[in-house]
């Protein structure tokens, strides 16, 4: 029984929830929410006018639905 004690110790489970939390909203912030200072864009922008790129969708080309971008994007 000794054992199982040193390999779990107690916590607090509020306040390990909110540690855990706040680490993880600010991961999120850094990583997705903010606007890369470089050129202006959240990753998921990027992410959106490169798979435009590479699908050949520039303003001279016929109109195509913007379904196809998000399923290339989300693919």
């Amino acid at each position: 029984m000794a054992e199982e004690t040193a390999r779990f110790p107690k916590v607090d489970i509020s306040q390990e929830m909110k540690e855990s939390f706040i680490s993880y909203a600010m991961s999120v912030i850094v990583s997705r929410a903010l606007p890369d200072v470089r050129d202006g864009l959240k990753p998921v922008h990027r992410r959106i006018l490169y798979a435009m790129h590479d699908m050949g969708l520039t303003p001279d080309k016929a109109f195509r639905k913007s379904a196809n971008t998000v399923g290339e994007v989300m693919a």
